[in-house]
């Protein structure tokens, strides 16, 4: 019932600042006005929320302006979205919300929000509220969303840089960091979220970047804030006047489930057991069975990292070495396993694949990609398995030179 409240509070709020925003463009600011950076904490009830988000409020008390632009908001409903979303052509928008709606939203969820007032002349703060109203208005409040390099924190910061008169100097992060390092630190307590997302990102994400490269997690674009300075050629001045907690989070709650690496390792024990038994009880049609829903995952995985890699348009997808363990071949080698004639082909796979994930495990320090140590079991299951086809042949084909000729 509270989700619904606030859902339908959200839409009179968008409704009547939808009505407004025409006639905001003839409004000018007073001396009390104020244009802040509210700062969300992370919270684990969406994968989309554990990297937190970023907000610009606008409040005039004079003119009677109290909003939130928010370059959050997406559709889910929207048709194809999660085809759009996988594909890397998710549409977002940027919405004023009135600052009330926006704070009963988070303090339902137990999500902080912390407020940086920016120190600006009531110039700059004219021309970035005109911005955003410009930027809100329907014709102009879509934009295509990118994880790393366009979203709801890195447009607001780029609005503020815009119209602020000087060069703003950020408080350096001082650490060598990658966008896979930052990744972890938002969903660490989400281990089955942070090993999918290690599966799908590629050697781009393990790259050294920059400090404004960091910015597209809200987090650091506050810290980046802090002791920030504007510089011109004569001046110098603080870009942050205050900051304050308008509300205080509740913790974040890990995920208690069995870990990847522990489910990997079960899987290992147990295949190792299994491939022992069907070698030597020659339980072939169960070593098939097997084979058949490993290398089905197996091969349903490598489509979509091949997917990524080549038809998608998210950041940091090609190249992924993870092809090497997932590729899109198992997904037909998988359906082609009671496939009498073609045992001899399925042979000559099996020995690649066993050659290739033999060699693909000592060269993990070597390539360019950071791997999770969670991976290891599972490459080594389905290392087996190829192996155990390709010596449960060379078995077969002994046995058939030590039967007489006629019986052959």
């Amino acid at each position: 019932m509270r989700k619904v409240i606030i859902f339908l509070l959200f839409i009179i709020s968008f409704v009547q600042l939808n009505a407004q925003q025409y006639n905001y463009s003839q409004i000018v600011l007073s001396d009390s006005a104020q244009i802040s950076l509210l700062t969300n904490t992370p919270w684990n009830g969406a994968v989309y929320a554990l990297y937190g988000h970023t907000s610009i409020r606008v409040h005039d008390p004079i003119r009677k302006i109290d909003s939130v632009f928010n370059y959050g908001i997406f559709n889910m409903s929207k048709e194809n979205f999660m085809v759009l979303y996988v594909k890397g052509e998710t549409d977002y928008m940027v919405v004023a919300i009135e600052y009330c709606h926006y704070l009963k939203e988070y303090r339902e969820r137990g999500v902080g929000v912390i407020e940086q007032v920016y120190n600006l002349t009531q110039k700059e703060k004219q021309e970035i509220f005109d911005a955003l109203v410009i930027n809100s208005l329907p014709e102009n409040r879509v934009y295509r969303y990118n994880h790393f390099y366009n979203n709801c924190s890195t447009r607001p910061r780029d609005i503020i840089e815009k119209y602020v008169n000087g060069k703003i100097e950020y408080t350096p992060t001082n650490k060598q960091q990658t966008y896979r390092d930052l990744v972890h630190e938002c969903v660490d307590i989400q281990p089955w979220t942070k090993f999918g997302i290690d599966l799908v990102i590629g050697a781009g994400a393990d790259k050294i970047i920059t400090d404004r490269q960091k910015d597209f997690l809200p987090l650091y674009l506050m810290n980046a804030n802090e002791g920030a300075k504007i510089k011109t050629d004569s001046t110098e001045r603080k870009l942050i006047l205050s900051t304050a907690y308008i509300l205080q989070p509740i913790p974040l709650v890990k995920d208690n489930t069995i870990p990847p690496l522990t489910v990997g390792i079960m899987l290992l024990i147990f295949t190792i057991c299994l491939s022992v038994w069907i070698y030597r009880k020659k339980l072939y049609i169960l070593g098939k069975i097997f084979d058949t829903l490993l290398f089905l995952i197996a091969g349903t995985g490598g489509c979509i990292i091949f997917f990524l890699m080549f038809f998608s348009e998210h950041p940091c997808t090609n190249p992924n070495w993870n092809i090497i363990w997932l590729n899109p071949l198992q997904l037909p080698v998988a359906l082609l396993f009671f496939v009498k004639p073609l045992t001899k082909c399925l042979s000559y796979y099996h020995f690649i694949n066993f050659v290739a994930l033999l060699l693909f495990l000592p060269a993990w320090c070597l390539m360019p990609q950071q791997l999770e140590i969670a991976f290891i079991p599972y490459i080594l299951s389905v290392c087996l398995r190829s192996g155990m086809n390709v010596l449960q042949q060379k078995t077969k084909k002994k046995a058939d030179y030590s039967l007489p000729k006629a019986i052959r």
